[in-house]
């Protein structure tokens, strides 16, 4: 940035005035149109040069005359230094700071949502707005990680506000001898995630919390909560928001977040599961007992399953509504049948628990992708399996292969 003696003597006597005119420039065009300053310089002949972009990759060149150049581009210094936003190290943030919250935006966003088409749909969303509507980011109002949670909060609630409520299972078990009967449409149900993009915490306190919000029954029970009950809840106990950044991110005082709050646990605490009462996927019990879960079930060995599913074990195929309840019916459909008799299973980690990519034998022989499946478990034994049929093109976000050879 060059400086022109002349140009600085003429500028200082409308010191004043040339930084009001600034002020109003830039302040006008940021809240109208997103633009930060990028650079100012003074030519000798006393004119100021001033440099805006939007952004992204559109930028304009301002020229100001006469004798307020020089206060115009030290108000400009000043200006640029007070109100540029900045991220909590002090750098102004860029395209690469929001690609950085694309993670912790997937897991926020499938919470609220309970299904993954909808969550890409809603990151990507949050992103592009975050992009667009970076100029306007003000770092005295809440960090970056709260401006953009807050976008893409308001994301969520325009894609609920027409949304149904997404099930787990239908409200009544199918008959044992009953047919499948057609599929619920896609929105009826949650769907599956894998833990790679929802569960990115470091500290292993914070790892457990998160492994906990995402199983299917905690998502099921977070169905119950209003939209922005629900958000205010995974803000504050998930994603470890204070009450103020909770406050900023929707747009609410601190006093109407706890009371949203306090009603969210009090819905929550009807229709969750007891916290802790789901063995976690890294016991050692229970990394033994599935891997005989898998051994039992490719060799169709019935017997050798009964000894691993409680007796209150439920088995279900979403999109249908069947479904069946208590280990002895889900044997005798299980044994009825030779569906699965040369499927294989390969283990995942799917919505805070142990899961497994289901393979069916195709006209070659190669075991092709079918489905996704994830089991809970409960007092050392398998209390549910869920079947996520259609999920087999899916394979690939689990890192799974898309096939597996013949059996020899």
């Amino acid at each position: 940035m060059a400086v022109h003696p002349d140009g600085l003597v003429k500028g200082l006597r409308d010191l004043v005035s040339g930084v009001v005119v600034l002020v109003v420039l830039i302040t006008a065009s940021r809240r109208a149109l997103g633009w930060v300053l990028l650079a100012a310089a003074v030519t000798p002949s006393g004119d100021t040069l001033i440099v805006l972009s939007n952004g992204g990759s559109v930028s304009t060149a301002l020229g100001v005359h006469g004798c307020t150049a020089a206060a115009v581009l030290l108000g400009a210094v000043l200006l640029a230094e007070v109100t540029s936003p900045l991220c909590d190290d002090g750098r102004v943030p860029g395209v690469e700071d929001i690609e950085a919250l694309r993670g912790p935006l997937t897991g926020y966003c499938y919470r609220m949502l309970g299904s993954a088409a909808d969550t890409e749909d809603a990151v990507q969303e949050a992103v592009i707005r975050a992009h667009r509507q970076l100029g306007r980011f003000d770092p005295a109002r809440a960090s970056l990680r709260t401006w953009v949670h807050a976008i893409a909060t308001n994301v969520c609630l325009d894609m609920l506000r027409a949304a149904r409520r997404r099930e787990l299972l239908a409200p009544v078990p199918a008959a044992v001898d009953g047919e499948l009967g057609a599929p619920l449409p896609a929105d009826a149900w949650l769907e599956p995630m894998p833990d790679s993009r929802t569960v990115h915490a470091a500290d292993p306190a914070d790892v457990a919390v998160q492994r906990e919000s995402v199983r299917l029954a905690f998502l099921a029970a977070l169905q119950h909560l209003p939209p922005r009950q629900r958000a205010a809840l995974l803000l504050r106990e998930v994603f470890a928001f204070s009450a103020a950044e909770t406050a900023a991110a929707l747009e609410l005082s601190v006093p109407a977040v706890n009371s949203a709050l306090q009603r969210a646990r009090a819905t929550l605490a009807e229709h969750r599961p007891a916290p802790g009462a789901v063995a976690g996927p890294d016991d050692p019990a229970v990394r033994d007992l599935l891997a005989r879960y898998v051994a039992a079930f490719e060799a169709h060995d019935v017997a050798a399953l009964r000894a691993l599913l409680h007796r209150d074990t439920v088995s279900s195929m979403p999109p249908f509504a069947w479904w069946l309840s208590g280990r002895d019916d889900v044997l005798r459909v299980f044994a009825g049948s030779d569906a699965c008799a040369d499927d294989r299973l390969l283990p995942v980690r799917t919505n805070g628990t142990i899961g497994y990519g289901q393979y069916r034998p195709a006209e070659d022989g190669t075991l092709r992708p079918f489905a996704i499946v994830a089991l809970e478990v409960r007092d050392g034994l398998v209390t549910h399996s869920i079947t996520f049929l259609g999920t087999g093109t899916r394979f690939g976000e689990y890192d799974l292969p898309e096939f597996l050879p013949a059996h020899r």
